[in-house]
């Protein structure tokens, strides 16, 4: 079926934005393409769970932000996410639409490895960037909000690995939304050559409570032959943004990729986290913890699938919510046909804080092959009375244990979020949504 919708932004408006951008020829092409196809394009449609009247089309486009020299120069709230006594060589800001800051290690430039916005990998490893974008993990015609954020990406980073290239420090890239109505229509992409590794995490930070504005994010992370990528993340926008953000994988023969994400947003999300193991023995493991508040609506699917033989995909996701946040979890294996000797194995688990809050758990198994495990859990529920009994019995007071549980059940990504000062505030985040 094919819906014509009038957009926000023209041809004229997207050619110019390019141009400004002095980006290649063949970046403006996929631009003016992509908004073509966005007008015929239906909404993608999550899971029970109704985007019609969700916020995607009201927001500031092009806002520039303002550069700085040191870090110290960053306001205490954006700090709390770096190790400000021992700090990262290896770490990218936006603000807004502006590269605020970036800087990488000498060595691993020397080494060949990238680290750096996205408009400047396409002037400076045009080749590269146009190589991977939109290509193997996600497609531009997949639904409106793919194509529209091919028109209009306007931020996002480039991290490449070079063969044989062992990357031990995390990179880092922050990504701050400093004017209330800015959108953030941010591409990453995460490339491991042939027998190298790496740890990329990134922040999302907004403070709009009341003014709209949208994120729609793409991130794209391809792990070749026996390499090894570790990506975490924590989002936290405000209530004024609505965000669709879609992180996809691909993992080659003997490859590895680790998702540790922290959904911390206070507005209406939807979040999809899918990973296609192509290669044989390819392993990934996908780990999401999501604290949901007040009235937002939240849809998260974690999908892989299983195309290698003796490939391995786990899936494990934990949400809490209160209020009356509404939250569904659908978790996805799917082992296709050849995929001998594979495993899928998922959990997903909602705990809820309040009689208005809604969760719900789904997990999917799709089998077409015979020799293979495959297995799932899911649960919904309250706080369980019987944990709640032991820590009181011990003299702790009721919010005291309740918070014990709480931080025990969603500690399986927390612990796992390789950088030291963003686990500190994810930890934080957790308890000021919580309590």
């Amino acid at each position: 079926m094919t819906v014509e919708t009038k957009l926000p932004y023209d041809q004229e408006y997207v050619r110019s934005f390019s141009e400004k951008r002095n980006e290649p020829k063949w970046m403006q092409d996929l631009r003016i393409q992509a908004l073509d196809l966005a007008a015929g394009l239906e909404m993608p449609k999550p899971d029970k769970t109704r985007i019609v009247r969700w916020n995607f089309d009201d927001y500031q486009h092009d806002v520039d932000g303002t550069t700085i020299s040191s870090l110290n120069e960053l306001p205490e709230d954006i700090q709390v996410f770096l190790d400000m006594e021992n700090q990262n060589e290896n770490l990218v800001i936006q603000r807004n639409q502006t590269i605020a800051y970036k800087s990488i290690a000498p060595k691993l430039a020397e080494q060949g490895v990238i680290l750096t916005d996205i408009q400047t990998a396409m002037k400076e490893h045009g080749e590269l960037v146009q190589r991977y974008f939109m290509k193997d993990a996600v497609q531009i015609d997949e639904h409106r909000l793919t194509a529209l954020h091919t028109a209009l990406m306007n931020g996002g980073v480039f991290v490449y690995v070079p063969k044989n290239v062992q990357v031990e420090e995390p990179l880092q890239a922050i990504f701050w939304q400093e004017d209330p109505e800015a959108a953030t229509f941010n591409h990453v992409i995460v490339v491991a050559e042939s027998n190298s590794s790496l740890t990329y995490v990134e922040n999302y930070i907004s403070q709009n409570k009341s003014e709209n504005a949208v994120a729609n994010i793409v991130a794209e992370v391809i792990a070749h032959d026996n390499a090894s990528i570790n990506f975490g993340s924590v989002d936290n926008f405000s209530s004024g943004t609505t965000v669709y953000v879609n992180r996809r994988g691909v993992a080659y023969r003997d490859a590895k990729i680790e998702w540790n994400l922290g959904q911390m947003n206070d507005g209406n999300t939807v979040s999809e986290n899918i990973t296609h193991l192509i290669g044989d023995n390819s392993y990934s493991y996908a780990k999401t913890v999501a604290v949901g508040r007040g009235d937002q609506t939240q849809n998260y699917t974690a999908k892989i699938v299983n195309y290698g033989k003796q490939s391995e995909g786990l899936i494990l996701q934990h949400g809490v919510m209160k209020d009356s946040a509404s939250s569904i979890f659908n978790g996805i294996g799917k082992i296709e046909h050849g995929a001998s000797k594979s495993n899928a194995e998922q959990e997903s688990r909602v705990l809820m804080l309040s009689k208005d809050a809604r969760g719900d758990a789904n997990p999917i198994l799709l089998i077409d092959e015979d020799d293979v495990t495959a297995g799932h859990a899911a649960s919904v529920g309250r706080v369980d009375p019987v944990q709640l009994y032991y820590l009181m019995s011990r003299g702790i007071s009721q919010q005291e244990a309740e918070r014990l549980i709480i931080h025990g059940f969603l500690a399986p990504v927390v612990k796992e979020i390789p950088i030291q000062a963003v686990r500190e505030q994810l930890t934080e985040v957790i308890e000021r949504k919580v309590y």
